[in-house]
């Protein structure tokens, strides 16, 4: 028998009627708690011959507090065990009835605005008693389902950080990129301590390939220092330079001038509203986050939460705010929790799911998950990015999902971040629009052991990333020895980094025993394959076009094999074709049978310093001896739409299994 929830239910009723019924004594449940309380009841035992079901009818459902899921009340995973008995699994599934859309919302509707003139300005008014007691604050507002910005300086554009204080420039790279700060001078007039609720100013530093986000505690006008609430962890500048960082503050009441911008006057509880055209105060519904996840499977490892299911339901409205003990900023964002968070779990399932407006990952998994799948899902508006698969999980698939417009808070987030995880499978899914890698994939820096292998990353379409914000990203990024992991059968194009290191494919420190193939790589800001350094990787068979530096790269060459290059096309357009520490006398890449074009005219193989080889002067060092520097049947891609028809003569080099039809340099295919 199954359990309904509707926002028209009641948690006294019994909640086996999709309705209320016509005399109003019974009906569905009102919330998820109630009927979480009532599939524990159900029995166990005989053995269920149907799941058991609860429906979540259409509309909003404000939480009050996480709902939290554990063994009690889960499912039974699968068991297969030849040597005692074999059971199939037995889940419990929370679905959407069928045709509507519930909404597990943290927020809090917003309403009895009055209307106002504020700086000259028509807007609405509302007064927050928590938020004035000190009970509740938000960096995020939504109207009519849209996100809404705070007002910000500069209105356009960057400033840029005049003076990097207490930076130490000596040492290595490693170590002066992590001397931190907890100031930074700036230019005249780009901050001033005059603005309303200075201690509620924030700061958003871009810097290397992280975001530094930090409150000011004081401003010195005379020197022109601003003083932040924490240390920034990395050195204030653009890459590994002395030029100061590029910054924007956000929350300046004194900027609050554009439709649609919004600001909470956090000491008397008061928030104010620009509204845009057509917006009206008495219909509009406006949200404020107030929780930091929405949902929690919360296992242990004598008791997993096994054999959930989640089908069509929306999860929306969370923010969280790191406390200043947090370690910020890090590399993809780690630290930022998920919407939905699962610990202990087994053989649960997210289906056809929306994770939206959120302040942080979409789902997080941690603490020996394993066997969780996350399918048909659409991740947007995320304040980070869009899953997490963090160290210990294993086995776990996310495909056939959107995952896009993140990093909204975090710009370093992810897509798809997998620590020192294993067995997980990142396949068939759309990643776009974020500030930084789409997949990454390791968390080990070097050759030690790092419990990341054997994960498979296929047959993403991943583009649109960097935007110039942030550097050294890939459109998948890996780290650190991962044998049997196999990144192939992807499309990835249009990784733009801020100044070094928009990459598409990128085996950073200690990568190793990886394989790629199968690959269309194209316009990107620098190479579209890097190795930093790393040993024994297998790049085959893909596809790499008009790079914005050179088209290959290897940084850091050792006394090793540090990868193969065999069977790729390269196509260039003027520029060199490898670039980097790889020399004339260097012989730590094997690179051979690859066809190498340029629409300009014959390439430039290498180009170390100043030097560089033609294709035969490559040749005769003993590269690439049956490569091909130009072929006919490869003239109709001279040109920059990179246009290939499946009919086309180029099909023949037999090494092309994408279907190329109207792939260019904004291509969606």
């Amino acid at each position: 028998m199954p359990f309904y929830i509707s926002p028209d239910g009641n948690d006294a009723w019994s909640g086996v009627l999709p309705a209320p019924n016509a005399d109003g004594t019974d009906g569905p449940f009102a919330t998820v708690a109630a009927a979480r309380r009532a599939v524990r009841a159900v029995p166990r035992e005989p053995a269920w011959e149907e799941p058991v079901t609860v429906y979540l009818r259409g509309g909003r459902y404000e939480l009050a507090e996480p709902l939290v899921f554990t063994a009690e009340g889960s499912g039974q995973a699968e068991v297969s065990n030849y040597h005692s008995y074999q059971a199939h699994e037995r889940p419990v599934v929370y679905a959407a009835y069928p045709g509507e859309t519930p909404v597990l919302s943290g927020g809090r509707r917003i309403s009895d605005w009055r209307v106002e003139e504020v700086r000259g300005r028509t807007a609405w008014v509302a007064d927050l008693p928590a938020v004035a007691a000190g009970a509740w604050t938000f960096t995020q507002l939504w109207v009519n389902g849209a996100r809404r910005a705070r007002p910000r300086l500069p209105k356009t554009g960057e400033y840029r950080i005049a003076t990097v204080h207490d930076a130490n420039f000596e040492g290595t790279w490693s170590e002066t990129v992590r001397k931190g700060s907890d100031r930074f001078g700036y230019a005249e007039g780009d901050i001033s301590p005059a603005w309303r609720n200075l201690a509620d100013v924030e700061v958003r530093i871009m810097t290397l390939w992280v975001s530094v986000r930090a409150k000011l505690t004081a401003v010195d006008p005379t020197a022109r220092i601003a003083t932040l609430d924490r240390n920034s962890k990395v050195r204030l500048t653009y890459d590994f330079s002395r030029d100061g960082a590029a910054y924007i503050v956000e929350n300046v009441f004194e900027a609050l001038e554009e439709p649609g911008q919004w600001y909470l006057d956090r000491p008397s509880g008061r928030l104010y509203y620009l509204p845009l055209p057509g917006e009206d105060p008495d219909t509009a519904e406006v949200i404020a986050p107030a929780l930091p996840d929405l949902l929690r499977l919360e296992g242990s490892p004598e008791a997993p939460v096994q054999a959930l299911r989640f089908e069509g339901i929306t999860f929306a409205h969370t923010e969280w705010t790191p406390g200043l003990d947090e370690i910020f900023p890090t590399q993809a964002e780690p630290k930022v929790p998920g919407a939905v968070i699962a610990r202990h779990a087994v053989s649960c399932r997210f289906t056809g799911c929306a994770f939206t407006h959120l302040g942080t990952y979409a789902v997080e998994l941690a603490d020996a998950c394993r066997d969780l799948a996350i399918t048909h899902c659409a991740m947007t508006d995320l304040g980070a990015g869009g899953v997490k698969i963090w160290h210990g999980c294993r086995r776990n698939t996310v495909a056939d999902c959107e995952i896009g417009d993140g990093g909204i808070l975090y710009p370093s987030a992810v897509g798809v971040v997998i620590g020192k995880a294993s067995g997980n499978r990142i396949v068939h899914n759309h990643i776009h629009d974020l500030y930084y890698s789409g997949v990454s994939a390791g968390w080990t820096w070097g050759y030690a052991e790092g419990d990341a292998y054997g994960n498979i990353i296929e047959w993403n379409h991943i583009h649109d990333l960097g935007k110039g914000v942030l550097s050294d990203m890939g459109g998948v990024y890996l780290l650190g020895v991962q044998p049997g992991t196999r990144v192939r059968y992807n499309h990835i194009h249009h990784v733009a980094s801020r100044t070094y290191g928009g990459w598409a494919l990128y085996t950073d420190e200690g990568s190793s025993d990886i394989l790629l193939e199968f690959n269309l790589c194209h316009d990107t800001s620098k190479e579209g394959f890097h190795q930093h350094y790393g040993r024994e990787n297998v790049v085959r068979n893909n596809i790499f076009a008009f790079g914005g530096e050179a088209m290959l790269r290897y940084t850091r060459v050792e006394p090793h094999t540090g990868f193969t290059f065999t069977r790729n096309l390269v196509i260039s357009a003027g520029i060199p074709v490898w670039l980097g520490d790889y020399g004339p006398g260097a012989h730590q890449i094997d690179c051979d049978d690859n066809l190498y074009w340029d629409v300009t005219g014959a390439p430039v193989l290498n180009q170390y310093g100043e030097e560089t080889l033609s294709f035969a002067d490559w040749q005769a060092l003993g590269h690439d001896r049956h490569s091909l520097v130009a072929d006919p049947r490869c003239a109709d891609l001279a040109g920059r739409d990179f246009t290939l028809e499946a009919d086309s003569p180029a099909w023949g080099l037999g090494f092309l299994p994408f279907d190329l039809a109207g792939v260019g340099p904004r291509g969606k295919a």
